[in-house]
């Protein structure tokens, strides 16, 4: 084999190998797109995803009641809540990742949300930047509809924008 054939071979599999590694850094990131806001890993800045359920409210969570799901740490009012959590995540977890529910139904992402800020809409979890965010989330019906035709467009900048912090970190370190 030629030198210039030996380096296209050597190429071509740095290629592939950079091509996996995008193509897993893309998967795992696709499983952390929970909102953890600008600083640490907490989801839904502490608050016990169950209570908005069962007791109809914003309850703030103890970390003493914490459980690691999608890459981040959720906290409940007690253990009865988080061992709810457990058993089925997905029925309590907000939409979305817990991004601004009004945001991503303008394929936006807002970071910043209000956990006061919430609505139950079909046995499913919202919750928005301020009230009247909410408010107008309920009553437009055609926000949900909107917010679920965006949520993989949104979900692709989450991801993209992750893969490129992460590269970059890489390249720093």
């Amino acid at each position: 084999m030629s030198v210039h054939g030996r380096n296209r071979g050597i190429g071509i599999a740095a290629a592939v190998a950079a091509a996996a590694i995008v193509l897993l850094a893309a998967e795992a990131a696709a499983e952390d797109t929970v909102n953890t806001g600008y600083f640490g890993d907490v989801a839904i800045k502490g608050y016990d995803p169950v209570a908005y359920f069962t007791q109809n409210d914003a309850v703030e969570g103890k970390s003493d009641y914490s459980y690691r799901w999608l890459g981040a740490t959720w906290q409940f009012a007690s253990a009865k809540n988080r061992d709810l959590f457990k058993a089925d995540p997905s029925k309590y977890a907000p939409q979305y990742g817990g991004y601004c529910a009004d945001g991503v139904s303008f394929g936006t992402v807002t970071t910043n949300v209000d956990p006061k800020a919430w609505r139950i809409i079909d046995g499913k979890l919202y919750i928005s930047y301020d009230p009247g965010a909410a408010e107008g989330f309920e009553k437009n019906p055609t926000k949900v509809v909107d917010s679920q035709k965006h949520w993989s467009e949104v979900q692709h900048t989450l991801i993209t924008d992750k893969i490129s912090k992460d590269w970059h970190q890489a390249s720093a370190d």
